[in-house]
């Protein structure tokens, strides 16, 4: 078994937290200004850097059946969870029918859907040499803004968007990330940091939907020819932040690090409470600004719940479609099961 390296689970677990956090806080994005500039400052890197970690781990892509593994990980759960959202959905709405489309991803399952395209565009992309390989990878994702009808359909536009950070990190080895962990490179991380966010205070009327990468120039700006620059910008915006959150990654086991090996269960589950939350009576009485760590800490605690043993024990036949772990816990309780009535039986 391959040993883990808890940088990049630690990576993981604060990325997936940002994630949880960045869904529950969107419903106040349109009232309250503090609370629009922090989720724009989240979305400048966590899914670009988030991306960027899963291109670095598909070295394997020319492996014997690694596109055979792939698909089972990731388009068999994204049809799974497609359909069981589908049924969710019709529930929470109260909706007349239960519509089942299977090429537009229900919200956070886009990701699914792209990172099995990713995979798929590495095989193609790396015929190139590198930088020709990345150059063609931004023009593609620039270009792809001018095509009006392309947005959440089979996630087409994210896949073409995001693409460049997930050939990056494809490109990268683990001495690029231990180069830019340096004190020296710290200092910098935190004046650029601390330079993005007073620009998003300064420049409040940035649609935030220019971080989602899902629509066309046309939805954005209404010149749409310049919106080649504005997703220049953004792009230039992305890498530098995602390489800031890279330094300040610690690099040692910590306390939250196991944690980080589950993130596709919090990922692919916390969508059913954050959508409930959306809308409630508990979302309407909460002031996000005095309630602003009680947000911070219920998104930590639902980050570790869904990244729970128990949890990914409960609904790993669905997600990786294994048993292991219940067969492990079947095994664990008859265990218990004969230890206690050896022991009753000897007293």
């Amino acid at each position: 078994m391959t040993k883990r390296d808890s940088y990049f689970d630690n990576a993981r677990f604060i990325l997936i937290f940002l994630v949880v956090f960045g869904h529950l806080i969107q419903s106040y994005v349109d009232t309250n200004t503090f609370v629009a500039n922090l989720y724009k400052f989240i979305y400048t890197f966590h899914m670009p850097a988030f991306i960027l970690i899963s291109g670095y781990f598909a070295k394997g892509i020319y492996e014997k059946g690694y596109i055979k593994k792939i698909l089972k990980k990731l388009i068999i759960p994204y049809l799974i969870f497609q359909v069981i959202y589908s049924i969710f959905y019709y529930f929470l709405f109260s909706e007349s029918t239960i519509s089942f489309d299977l090429l537009n991803p229900h919200w956070s399952l886009w990701f699914l859907v792209s990172l099995f395209f990713w995979h798929l565009m590495i095989l193609a992309f790396n015929k190139w040499k590198p930088a020709g390989a990345i150059v063609l990878a931004l023009t593609l994702g620039l270009a792809v803004g001018y095509i009006d009808w392309i947005s959440g359909y089979l996630s087409l536009s994210r896949t073409f968007v995001f693409f460049p950070f997930f050939l990056v990190g494809y490109y990268l080895k683990k001495e690029h990330f231990q180069k830019i962990s340096s004190s020296q490179a710290k200092v910098f991380a935190a004046i650029i940091i601390t330079s993005v966010a007073i620009l998003l205070v300064n420049f409040p009327n940035l649609d935030e939907k220019w971080l989602l990468g899902s629509n066309p120039y046309s939805d954005l700006q209404s010149i749409t020819i310049l919106g080649i620059f504005t997703r220049t910008g953004v792009y230039a915006i992305n890498f530098v932040m995602a390489s800031c959150f890279f330094a300040f990654v610690p690099h040692k086991r910590v306390f939250f690090t196991q944690w980080g090996t589950n993130t596709l269960y919090v990922y692919l589950l916390h969508g059913f409470i954050i959508r409930t939350f959306r809308g409630s009576n508990v979302e309407n009485y909460l002031d996000p600004m005095q309630s602003m760590l009680i947000l911070i800490i219920v998104s930590f605690l639902l980050t570790l719940l869904l990244s729970s043993k128990l949890i990914t024990t409960i609904v790993q036949p669905f997600i990786e479609l294994k048993w292991s772990r219940w067969k492990q816990l079947l095994k664990s309780l008859k265990e218990t099961k004969n230890s206690t009535f050896k022991n009753t039986t000897t007293d």
